[in-house]
């Protein structure tokens, strides 16, 4: 066990409220807030309780100064190896596309921006001719990097009848290489879709027959795409398969190293200081009944900022996260219908007098949301320069009455339309709450026409909010209508749907987003007026969704818990 672990104690658990509160549920409405984790039961809380002196605290702090000062020196030295290993191959489109796509799913990409901007600026003119692999490695790389491509480079695949060669086939890398970018298609491009569906079946039957590596490689791709994957969860995986590849470049397999042990050591600190905070904050201790899950809801920021120069997004993002958690738990489980209602008037109020008629309980949520909203309104002020109090008062307002709504149709016993419990349960995931935090919190590029979207939230976080509320209702669907919670969008459609049982609806709404991915892509490449940050949160949070609830679609998947512990806690070991 680390130093690191010895240092905290974290907490990850999942504390089930029905068990903790000896009081009859009043809206077990919906689901715990999306961007919380669902873990699976039976774990306690992991105690880190080894005792430190003063002494060797510090003893420990000088250590780790002076082992991350010989990293950071070790880091350099090979970045520049790597930066080497790039130009080398600049005269090679094929083999400069190679490096820089293993350079991303190494997770090092944000060291070679520049360089490999570059590249791909040149790479884009380049004519790939009759070669399916590099055609589609091609296609993917700009596309992913936000540059123009355009899918009619894949007419030359087609036969006379408008279908892929069925030759391609005997060419495994190429097919693989088209599955990969088939993924990175928008609405209208069907020449795409049929690349997908090409790809797919003709991979599935070429397993048998594979060797064994290239056979999990493939298995891999199928279970999950790269365009799909938790970038961090990507980096960690990859490394393994690197290291085994003839073909690598030993210097880029220890910066990925070297880059992954550093950022987790990033990430343990970042998370020290929001356990730090949580507990001073005080929420758990003085409601008693409340999820205690800082370690996930900062496993959230990770998927969604991974990169070391979002630490500061990712801490305080974390904070409204958590804070988040308790409300819904209040609307969940703890309030009566006419406290909620009061609730929601009085932060629609946003004015602490407003809270005077409120339950004591309320009182300690109200100024634990009021006073976290000010101090990260006030850091961006002062960081970014930019006045964001009435934004981000906007989300949370917003939410409040989403959750309001759901609390009405459980008293009612009213089960909405598929298309109302959508509008609405996008909202009340906190997919807008968080991705404009997001937008003020990074500051980048925010112009006149940024300020006039986050009045009523881009299409872009809808798409990725309506992806992050259909993975919840796939992950914890069978849980909650279990405790007798409100209709999620499986049931809704089951009864807008006579006759259609759940495995039916299942894979209606695993369809459903497929063409929210669809529309994803494609919306991201016409917006304009969001910083290229954001629009890649915006992926992110899609991505990271389906990571975290796919275990309770799948049990064959990873837990949460697994992921907190390999993200934060296991070293890269490769």
């Amino acid at each position: 066990m680390s130093t690191d672990q010895m240092a905290l104690v974290i907490q990850v658990r999942a504390s089930s409220l029905s068990s903790s509160i000896h009081h009859p549920r009043h809206n077990s409405m919906h689901p715990p807030w999306n961007l919380s984790l669902q873990t699976s039961k039976g774990q306690g809380t992991i105690m880190l309780s080894k005792k430190l002196s003063i002494n060797s605290v510090l003893l420990r702090e000088k250590v780790e100064c002076l082992e991350s000062n010989d990293r950071k020196k070790s880091l350099e030295q090979v970045k520049k190896e790597g930066q080497e290993a790039l130009l080398k191959k600049s005269s090679d489109p094929v083999g400069t596309m190679k490096i820089i796509d293993s350079i991303q799913e190494l997770g090092i990409g944000h060291h070679f921006e520049e360089e490999i901007n570059a590249l791909l600026g040149k790479i884009c003119h380049w004519d790939a001719s009759q070669d399916l692999f590099a055609t589609s490695l091609q296609f993917r790389l700009l596309r992913h990097n936000g540059w123009t491509t355009f899918p009619e480079n894949f007419n030359k695949f087609l036969d006379k009848s408008g279908n892929f060669k069925e030759s391609l086939s005997r060419d495994i890398g190429g097919v693989l290489s088209l599955y990969e970018a088939s993924f990175l298609g928008a609405e209208g491009e069907g020449v795409l879709q049929q690349a997908m569906d090409f790809s797919r079946g003709h991979l599935h039957q070429s397993i048998p027959h594979m060797a064994p590596e290239l056979g999990r490689q493939v298995s891999r791709a199928l279970r999950l795409p790269r365009h799909l994957q938790m970038e961090r969860l990507e980096a960690k995986n990859y490394m393994d398969q690197y290291s085994r590849t003839t073909t690598k470049i030993p210097a880029l397999l220890e910066l990925a190293k070297l880059d992954y042990d550093m950022l987790q050591s990033l990430y343990k600190r970042e998370l020290g200081e929001i356990t730090r905070w949580w507990k001073e904050l005080g929420l758990i201790e003085s409601l008693g009944f409340a999820r205690d899950r800082p370690s996930e809801c900062f496993l959230w920021t990770v998927g969604i900022f991974p990169e070391p120069r979002y630490s500061n997004c990712r801490i305080e993002l974390t904070k409204t996260v958590c804070i988040l958690l308790v409300m819904d738990d209040i609307f969940d489980t703890y309030g009566s219908f006419d406290d909620l209602v009061l609730f929601v008037k009085a932060i629609k109020r946003w004015d602490l007098d407003a809270m005077e008629q409120l339950p004591e309980y309320m009182k300690i949520c109200y100024m634990a949301l009021y006073n976290t909203t000010h101090e990260i309104a006030y850091k961006i002020q002062k960081e970014r320069g930019l006045t964001a109090v009435a934004y981000l008062k906007k989300t949370w307002i917003d939410i409040f009455e989403a959750f309001l709504e759901e609390a009405k149709w459980f008293n009612q016993g009213y089960v909405p339309s598929f298309r109302e419990y959508l509008d609405n349960g996008v909202i009340s995931a906190g997919s807008y709450m968080a991705m404009t935090h997001a937008t003020f919190l990074v500051g980048d590029g925010i112009s006149k026409d940024t300020l006039s979207l986050m009045k009523t939230y881009p299409r872009l976080f809808s798409c990725s909010g309506e992806i992050l509320r259909f993975w919840d209702d796939l992950g914890t669907s069978t849980e909650e209508q279990e405790r007798g919670d409100n209709a999620c969008s499986i049931q809704c459609y089951m009864r807008e749907n006579n006759g259609c049982d759940e495995n039916e609806a299942r894979k209606h709404i695993r369809g459903l987003i497929g063409k929210l991915w669809l529309e994803l892509n494609g919306v991201a490449m016409n917006t304009t007026a969001l910083p290229s940050s954001i629009v890649k949160a915006c992926f992110n949070m899609a991505r990271t969704a389906q990571v975290i609830y796919q275990h309770g679609d799948d049990k064959s998947t990873y837990t949460v818990d697994d992921y907190v512990q390999t993200l934060f806690f296991t070293p890269s070991a490769i």
